[in-house]
């Protein structure tokens, strides 16, 4: 079957990139640091399970110090966050939200990269976000995301380890309004 003739549509338009390898693996580069996991999820009759803490790996290579839970509201953002002692660790519980992580450490190989992932139960379910990235929490459903954060550190009420800049600063080079799912017009 040879290529048909296509009107000038084709001329506007954009060819898809590959995002994965044939073998699934992931193409998109990351950010020096940033360790996700997507662990299998058990489903039967009675609901799912997925694990969260398994032991020794990159991702709990600091111990469990603190945790709580945080919820972002149907297709809010939590932005721009920093931290520069305590990384964070995201374990995504229900929902489904995009992070938007920009590296921000003048002495990193990936220094001003950006680097976007989608977070839900059935896809990467936990993220570190190293000291000195900048991270963008948006929620891209119609539900209410839940998430765990285990920091690497306890909050410090009397010297706060937590620096933020608007949502739509011209800081960071990306527009967090492309990650929203597009709204039907009334």
């Amino acid at each position: 079957m040879g290529r048909p003739n296509v009107d000038e549509t084709l001329q506007a338009a954009t060819k898809d990139q590959a995002t994965v390898t044939a073998a699934g693996e992931p193409l998109a580069a990351v950010i020096d640091g940033v360790v996700t996991t997507a662990q299998p999820v058990h489903a039967d009759h009675r609901g799912r399970l997925f694990e969260i803490f398994t032991g020794e790996s990159d991702f709990w290579r600091s111990p469990v110090v603190y945790c709580y839970c945080c919820t972002i509201r149907p297709l809010q953002v939590k932005a721009w966050g920093l931290h520069l002692f305590k990384a964070d660790r995201y374990v995504v519980i229900s929902g489904e939200m995009t992070v938007v992580l920009y590296d921000a450490r003048t002495d990193s190989p990936t220094y001003r990269m950006t680097q976007q992932l989608t977070m839900s139960p059935e896809a990467v379910q936990q993220l570190l976000i190293p000291v000195g990235v900048w991270h963008a929490d948006v929620n891209v459903s119609g539900e209410e995301v839940r998430f765990l954060n285990l920091p690497t550190a306890r909050y410090n009420h009397d010297d706060p380890d937590r620096y933020m800049l608007p949502w739509d600063t011209d800081l960071i080079p990306f527009d967090l309004r492309s990650v929203y799912p597009i709204q039907a017009q009334t």
